[in-house]
């Protein structure tokens, strides 16, 4: 073959056939869109807090803090004492100590709800219609005044007949109070709980859709979570994902599923004292939860522990363990929020998440600059591998277990260069072989 002569290339299809399988994909190609358009990129809470209609308060955020910090004066005082507590490893001790310290102090809650179901219980119409209006007259406020959490909002009644006609007032008043006060805020989350049907998720839709349309906002602009209590959720009558139709009923609104370790427990006849995030049936809830809500943008949170660290500093000390344990067993299995039910929660939240972002950041850093520089290593990663270890280092990064300067230096990238190997469009994962 002469110079600059190139073998011709033989096909056997003429190209018809791929126009034709093409447009028989078409809306295959246009489901797949919709209802799995990844993860949304943004910041994904590691807890959320709860706290009863009636506790909410002005300074809930920061007196949650300074309980949680003077758990730690009290009980580990020092970072050596902290760590041997919860079996850190002592090249950790120092610095999640410190970070724990400096997060407590600046962000002690990341997530709060203010909540009027099982935290709040039944009241006479006109307290609960108070409370509302209080909630949204202090939320407002806290995010005018730079006190507020990242992310806050409500936990409405459920829909069941009983109380849905009181969830839904309380869920107006909140929001109408929200709107004349000045607006939604973009923090904010709304939580829909104990929900049993896809029906139920519909129903809250049009609810939303109905206050939108009232107040002339966007189409879609408020979200809400689902919260997975009930057994018929995970697995409906006929056998089906109950929850992965519930996703879909959402219509796009859906933000996260919650899983409700107590109500779910309970309704699978789990005994009180077996009743637990790492029992076998919340496994399984929690997986099926996982599984339904891969690539659709919706977030798996985990439940909580009601062992509380209160009482004699030994008490304390085996209840830090437990939620320490508790919390780092979620993480391993990606379920990267949970629930927080008193300030004794955040050292240990805290320094669990803080340990797992650092233990792994150096070797997760170093196979993200390997792959973006095309670098051969010991292990050859693929873009789906890329966008988990991006996306690693940009929960470490969210919650303050890492800085930025830190992540740049041994990945050689900024935190735009990691949000773009972090969401990549599915078409990009697809040409890559994915």
């Amino acid at each position: 073959m002469g110079q600059g002569q190139q073998e011709r290339v033989r096909t056997s299809l003429a190209g018809a056939v791929s126009e034709e399988i093409s447009a028989s994909l078409g809306p295959v190609d246009a489901e797949l869109e919709r209802r799995y358009p990844g993860d949304p990129g943004t910041r994904q809470p590691v807890h959320t807090v709860y706290v009863p209609g009636d506790a909410f308060a002005a300074d809930t955020v920061r007196s949650w803090g300074d309980q949680a910090l003077a758990a730690l004066d009290e009980h580990a005082p020092d970072a050596a004492s902290f760590a041997a507590v919860l079996g850190l490893d002592e090249t950790l001790a120092e610095p999640v100590h410190a970070r724990v310290r400096a997060k407590l102090e600046r962000e002690p809650i990341e997530d709060l709800r203010v909540d009027f179901e099982d935290g709040y219980g039944p009241r006479p119409d006109a307290e609960e219609d108070e409370a509302a209006a209080r909630a949204a007259r202090l939320i407002t406020e806290a995010y005018e005044n730079g006190t507020a959490a990242p992310y806050m909002g409500i936990r409405m009644k459920c829909m069941e007949a009983p109380v849905r006609d009181r969830g839904i007032r309380t869920l107006d008043i909140f929001l109408t109070g929200l709107i004349e006060s000045g607006g939604l805020p973009a923090g904010l989350v709304l939580t829909l709980p104990k929900v049993t049907y896809p029906e139920q998720v519909t129903a809250m839709v049009r609810l939303l859709d109905a206050f939108e349309k009232a107040h002339a906002l966007e189409p879609g602009r408020i979200g809400f979570e689902i919260q997975i209590e009930t057994s018929q959720s995970i697995l409906a009558t006929d056998g089906t994902a109950t929850v992965a139709r519930m996703i879909q009923a959402a219509e796009g609104r859906a933000t996260g599923l919650h899983y409700g370790t107590f109500d779910y427990s309970a309704c699978l006849g789990v005994s009180a004292a077996y009743q637990a995030g790492d029992h076998p049936a919340a496994d399984h809830a929690k997986a099926v939860m996982q599984v339904a809500a891969a690539g659709t943008g919706v977030r798996v949170s985990d439940g909580s522990t009601n062992v509380l660290p209160v009482g004699t500093t030994e008490h304390v000390h085996d209840a830090w363990r437990l939620h320490h344990g508790l919390t780092r067993r979620a993480l391993a299995r990606a379920y990267y929020q949970g629930w927080d039910m008193h300030p004794g929660h955040l050292p240990t939240r805290y320094a669990a998440v803080f340990a797992f972002y650092r233990e792994g950041f150096e070797p997760a850093a170093a196979r993200l600059a390997r792959y973006a520089s095309r670098t051969a290593g010991d292990i050859m990663d693929e873009p789906a591998t890329a966008k988990a270890l991006s996306g690693y280092l940009l929960r470490g990064l969210d919650c303050g277990a890492l800085d930025i300067a830190e992540v740049t230096g041994l990945t050689g990238l900024s935190r735009t260069g990691l949000e773009g190997f972090a969401v990549p469009r599915r078409a990009d994962l697809t040409a890559s072989g994915q």
